[in-house]
Order: C-alpha cells, then structure tokens, then sequence
C-alpha cells in the first residue's frame, strides 16, 4: 500500500512516516502545497494522509484540486483545527475522514483502514469504449485485452474524456482534470496529450471539436 503523507511538521511527519512503513506502507512525504500537488499527479496512491495548515496555504486547497479532477483517492484530514465548522469544511470539499491532532497512531491506522474498506466497496466500475477499457480502481487501461502504458498526465486526460463519453470536454477541463487548475501550462500541451493517446490507442476513440474541445466517440455509427 502507497500512501502520500502531506505534513510540514518535521517531527510528526517523522513519527508518522515510521509508523505507517511499520504498518506495512510505502510513504512519500510532501511538506508543501507544491510537493503534495507534484506528487498527486505523478503517483497513484491508495490514501494521502492531509494536514490543513501547510506552510504556503491550506490543505483544502489540495483536497479540491484532486477531487476537481475527479480522483477519488481516499483523503484523511489531520490537523489542529478542532473547529465544528472546520471538520465540516473539510468533509465538504471531498475528505473522507477528519482527525484532530494529537492522536494515537493506532487510532489513526485503524481509521485509515476504515476509509480504505469504504473506498473499496465504492469504487467507480470499469470504463468501457469499444475494445479500451479504464479501471479506476486499478489505474489501468488495456486494449483488446493487452495492458496500454500511459503517462499519469495521459491517463487523467482519457479519464477525463471517458467520464463524460459522448459529450464534448473543453480544454480548459481537460486542464483542470490533469492539474487541477486551467490557464497555468502551455497552451498546445493538452493536444500533445491528445496526440499520445491517439498514438497509443488509435485515430479513431478521440474525435476533436473544433473550437470546442475533445470527445470520446461511443461507437463508429455515433
């Protein structure tokens, strides 16, 4: 089990680093907004472990851009801020779970577990386009029964696109899908995505609406 801990604390991300690989986890460690968002798109992960008050701004912050690509990654909240209307902040923008600092690592390993359990009785069935099928669950994709390699900037684009198969998806959400946020890369860098997946997947599941965005074509009659 990969774990992505996000937590500034240099003495508690070290406890809790030890306890989890003790446990079993292999954990990367993120100490700011930028490692955390970096690690997210790079990495599947089965759980990200959050703290809320990171040096450069809030882990909310985190929580939406990953959930506004519409990853379902199981999020634990740790923090100090006790507040009803925090948990209830954090719960809204998509956590799974919500912990108060301090706690005991057992409590945190068990509730970790819990959310593990849910996740798995609630993952997102298998996408399917004709011979491409996309399991979320597994982060994979095969054709014609052989598995596709494909990039984690690739793989959240076809995500993306086969999430809403048949509609037409902007390039602006394709940006924000991939890096939780649109305006911040270079303008064609969503067509070279587009580009690779037509590559590795063939002309004819993506077809480009001019002007418009991109779209997952359901069957060749459609």
């Amino acid at each position: 089990m990969r774990i992505l801990l996000v937590e500034d604390d240099p003495m508690l991300g070290d406890a809790l680093r030890a306890g989890l690989i003790q446990d079993g986890a292999a954990v990367d460690w993120a100490r700011d907004m930028p490692q955390a968002h970096l690690a997210l798109v790079d990495h599947g992960y089965q759980a990200v472990l959050l703290d809320l008050g990171l040096p450069d701004g809030s882990g909310l912050a985190v929580l939406k851009a990953l959930r506004g690509r519409f990853d379902t990654t199981p999020v634990l909240i740790i923090t100090a801020r006790d507040r009803l209307s925090d948990r209830i902040q954090g719960l809204d923008a998509g956590a799974d779970d919500y912990l108060v600092k301090p706690f005991q690592l057992d409590e945190l390993l068990a509730r970790m577990r819990a959310v593990l359990r849910r996740s798995s009785n609630s993952v997102v069935s298998a996408l399917r386009c004709r011979d491409v099928v996309l399991e979320p669950a597994r982060r994979t994709v095969t054709q014609g029964g052989s598995d596709v390699s494909l990039s984690a900037h690739e793989y959240h684009t076809l995500l993306a696109l086969m999430q809403r198969m048949g509609s037409t998806v902007s390039r602006d959400q394709l940006e924000v899908a991939v890096y939780g946020s649109s305006g911040t890369i270079e303008s064609n860098t969503v067509a070279v995505y587009i580009h690779q997946l037509r590559r590795k997947l063939g002309d004819g599941l993506i077809e480009t609406q001019h002007g418009l965005g991109y779209r997952i074509v359901p069957d060749v009659s459609s």
